[in-house]
Order: C-alpha cells, then sequence, then structure tokens
C-alpha cells in the first residue's frame, strides 16, 4: 500500500500549503455566510444532518443540506459548525471519499456515535454558549441524545426553526419537485384507500387508549394508505406529505397543484363526510398540527419518523408513542393480492437478471465491459419489463 503523503487523490491538509484533490469542494465561502447567519441569530454552533423532515433513507437534492455545505456526498454523516471550527462525522464506508470531498476547512472525525459528537462540541464551545438545531430534521430519540449528552454541560441546546443552512444556500438551493402526484391503479393495490383508512379507524377504536388521530410522517405511509405515489426522491416513489387522520376527518398535507385529476377526483369523492380528505398546504402541518392539540385528543405517532419539531408541538399528556404507526405496521403485512403482484414483479427482474447474465458471458471474453457499462445494460434490461419505474437504487457494480 502507498503510503498517505504520496496519494494524490485525497487531500494532505499537513502540506504547505495543503494539498486538495480536483474533487474537493471549497466551502470557505458557504461557512462564511452560514456563521454570519450564526451570529445574527446568537447561534454558537449549529448541527447539520444528513436527513430530511420526514426521516427518509434517500433525499432529494433539495433537502442535501451537509452535501452542500461540506461538499462531502455520502449518505450518512453529521456536520457541527462553530464560530472557528467545523468537523464532519460519518461511518467507514465513506472516509475515503471524505478526504476526495472535503478541503481543509473540515475535520473528518471517523465515527458516527452522538456521544462523539457531544464530546466534540463541549471541547469546541465554551460553558454558558449555545449548541442549535433545525428540529424538524432529527428524529425523537437523535434529539433526546444530544440532550442527554450536554445535559449539566453548562450549553443549552436551542431548537432553532428557520434552517439556518437553508438560509445561507439562499437562491442556489434546488426548487421543490413539480412532478405530477398520481394514483396507483387498483389493479396493484388489492385494497382501496377508503378501505385502508377503515381499518386504521378500527385499530384506534380498539386500542386501549382510545386515540382521536394518527399522525403520519413518514412519507411512504402517505404513499400506501392513499394509493398514491411520486417521485421528488431518486429510487423511491413517494411525494413530500403528512396526514392526519381522525375519527371523522382526514387532513391530507400536500401541494394540491400536483395531484393528476384521477387522484384529485378520488380523494375528494366522498365529500362531504368521513371519506372526505381535506387538502392542505404541505407547510401548515405544524400550525394545524397546534391547533389539534389544543382540544380533548390523543395523538397516536410512531416516533421513527417523527420529528422532534412535529412532536414538541403536542402535550405530553396527550401523546401515544410507538416505534411505528398504525399505518406502518399494516403497510408490512401484505394482502393476497399484494404478494401476488410482489412475485409478479421478481419474475420480470429475474428475467432481466437471465439477460444480462447471458449478454455478460458473450461480451466480458471481447473486453468491452467494465462495472459502470455493465450497470447501465441492467438497468436497460429491467426498464424494458412491462411495468417499471426503474430502480429501487442505483445498481451496485462491482467484479474481481
Amino acid at each position: 500500500p502507498q503510503a498517505p503523503s504520496t496519494r494524490n487523490d485525497i487531500r494532505d491538509c499537513s502540506a504547505d500549503p495543503p494539498y486538495l484533490p480536483p474533487t474537493a469542494t471549497n466551502t470557505m465561502a458557504r461557512l462564511a455566510v452560514l456563521r454570519g447567519i450564526m451570529w445574527t441569530h446568537g447561534v454558537h454552533a449549529y448541527i447539520v444532518p444528513s436527513t430530511d423532515a420526514h426521516m427518509s433513507e434517500y433525499i432529494s437534492e433539495r433537502d442535501a443540506r451537509l452535501g452542500w455545505l461540506t461538499g462531502f456526498t455520502g449518505s450518512a454523516g453529521t456536520a457541527v459548525v462553530t464560530e472557528d471550527k467545523a468537523a464532519l462525522w460519518t461511518d467507514s464506508r465513506y472516509w475515503t471519499q471524505a478526504e476526495r470531498e472535503l478541503d481543509c476547512n473540515w475535520e473528518l472525525q471517523r465515527t458516527t456515535s452522538i456521544e462523539s459528537i457531544g464530546m466534540w462540541i463541549l471541547k469546541a464551545v465554551p460553558a454558558e454558549r449555545n449548541v442549535s438545531l433545525d428540529p424538524f430534521l432529527f428524529s425523537i430519540d437523535t434529539w433526546n441524545s444530544y440532550s442527554r449528552a450536554l445535559h449539566g454541560s453548562g450549553r443549552t441546546l436551542l431548537p432553532l426553526e428557520t434552517n439556518l443552512v437553508d438560509q445561507a444556500w439562499g437562491d442556489q438551493r434546488p426548487l421543490p419537485s413539480s412532478s405530477e402526484i398520481y394514483s396507483l391503479p387498483a389493479e396493484f393495490t388489492g385494497s382501496s384507500w377508503q378501505e385502508k383508512v377503515a381499518g386504521i379507524r378500527q385499530r384506534m377504536e380498539q386500542h386501549v387508549r382510545r386515540p382521536t388521530a394518527v399522525l403520519l410522517s413518514g412519507l411512504e405511509e402517505t404513499a400506501w394508505l392513499f394509493n398514491l405515489r411520486g417521485d421528488d426522491i431518486p429510487y423511491n416513489p413517494v411525494f413530500y406529505s403528512y396526514t392526519l387522520l381522525t375519527n371523522m376527518t382526514i387532513s391530507l398535507f400536500v401541494e394540491e397543484s400536483r395531484l393528476s385529476v384521477a387522484a384529485w377526483e378520488s380523494l375528494r369523492s366522498g365529500c362531504p363526510g368521513p371519506l372526505c380528505v381535506e387538502l392542505q398546504e404541505y407547510g401548515q402541518v405544524s400550525a394545524h398540527l397546534r391547533c389539534y392539540a389544543q382540544g380533548n385528543v390523543t395523538v397516536w405517532l410512531g416516533t421513527e419518523y417523527t420529528t422532534y419539531g412535529l412532536y414538541a408541538i403536542i402535550p405530553q399528556e396527550k401523546l401515544l408513542e410507538e416505534s411505528y404507526s398504525p399505518v406502518m405496521m399494516a403497510k408490512a403485512v401484505k394482502n393476497a393480492h399484494e404478494q401476488e403482484m410482489l412475485r409478479a414483479a421478481h419474475v420480470r427482474d429475474a428475467v432481466a437478471v437471465i439477460q444480462y447474465l447471458l449478454w455478460l458471458e458473450k461480451t466480458v471474453p471481447q473486453g468491452q465491459v467494465d462495472e459502470f457499462s455493465g450497470a447501465l445494460r441492467i438497468d436497460a434490461f429491467r426498464w424494458a419489463q412491462e411495468h417499471s419505474r426503474g430502480p429501487s437504487f442505483q445498481s451496485i457494480s462491482a467484479s474481481g
């Protein structure tokens, strides 16, 4: 193995002047703008996660705040920026990638533990200062972990609903998706959205706590419940939305103009009545929930997909917390028709893989195939299959 100092594809911050490969991003100006905004808000340290407001595994370009700020494009990481320091935490999958993409404004921390982040903050931020974050980008568990890490240290954990990275990014931030949200045909679902809503309401009635509402934050929860699909996030057939389902009302928080005519008509077909979907602006979920939580209510939510920002709106005594919402649990149990569709999809995919293996057998001996062209080829075979909407993740292609 070459010594690190002789590699030219990773940064060398100990050199004079520091060496940066062409893959590194110059973040000097971005950090300066962010620090100016932090100063305006009285923020001494700011935590930036790699997630979105729905705890999605994959995110859209618009939500890639960590990537924009640091230059690091891996799928998992956390950054902390103070008045004079900046650090990125990521796991071992991405250490080499981070050394290629970060400039020397950033310390790379080879761990992801919140304890490690907390220790770094305690060293970098003096007592009586605050540590801030956007509560709508952190899960309840993650917020609690940061709270424990800073507890009794004299540093204050300060939720700030204005996202400071978004302010720094400004009009360069990608626009929200404007593509159509469409209905999944009945031939694929096995049950109508009205039947699914009735099933969830039955679970609410049968629960010992008798919750009056279910809050859905996971994007796949709302997509499944209403048999709707979109393409707001690459490789994921979902769209930005929240749902508040009560015994008698259904509020769907989504950009109404993006719904296809068929989707809109399907949602509004039961109006007025308990199966009428009231369409609300996506950005109004917090205000709506705050208003609802003032009544004599109990809100059932899944803590895995709900952000601390929404969770904190609901008084503790009005919360019914479980790891997963009843919709996520119902979605996990496939009906007979969904099982049939799954098997059929796997058969079609198997045909594509067999076609690919045959193509490889013929083509590899000619020396014309590399991992990238192979990945493109199997994608093409899959796209050619009936009902294909694309792969569920970018092909991971390797040999030797």
